[in-house]
């Protein structure tokens, strides 16, 4: 890698649970760097949820839109971003992306992740469909872990705070490895 320590970015990904996107703005935060969330870019743009704009308009509009917020964001130095696993596993995205700083998948234990969606879902995590819908988007997200030069961080038993100050010692260590 051939960027700078400042204008490296630091990339998430994984799924743990609801409110993920906390953990990625509180290591900004703390790093003084600004965060990026690929899904919040797409819904701004849209103004509706990926999932939702999936839904009346389709997977090719999704895609593009996709595309154009991955475009501005492959620009960005010196940042958190988070993306999502699906996205990274598009085109050329997780390459590009690890060419401006790691990669970092955020992982937790199946029965962890299970008990997060029971608890998120409530009730609806007893309907069949619901259930299969969460498990086959876990699926996708957990693909990304296939990739080369992904490194997982188990934050099974860690607090935010405790999942933070991991992430932090582990994006400074990669930078002294590097």
């Amino acid at each position: 890698m051939l960027l700078s320590f400042a204008d490296r970015n630091l990339i998430l990904t994984g799924y743990t649970g609801p409110n993920q996107p906390i953990i990625g703005q509180q290591a900004a935060a703390r790093l003084k760097m600004r965060y990026v969330n690929v899904e919040m870019q797409i819904e701004a743009r849209e103004g509706m949820s990926s999932e939702a704009l999936r839904t009346r308009y389709g997977d090719a509009r999704l895609k593009m839109v996709e595309s154009e917020v991955m475009q501005d964001v492959l620009l960005h130095r010196g940042v958190v971003i988070r993306v999502s696993g699906q996205t990274l596993l598009r085109l050329d995205y997780a390459k590009r992306l690890a060419a401006t700083g790691p990669i970092v998948c955020l992982v937790v234990t199946l029965d962890a992740v299970l008990q997060r969606l029971h608890l998120s879902l409530g009730r609806s995590y007893h309907n069949p469909h619901e259930r299969a819908l969460a498990i086959g988007y876990l699926k996708r997200e957990w693909a990304v872990r296939n990739l080369d030069g992904i490194r997982e961080l188990d934050v099974t038993y860690l607090s935010e705070t405790e999942t933070v100050d991991a992430l932090i010692g582990l994006w400074r260590q990669m930078a002294i490895e590097a």
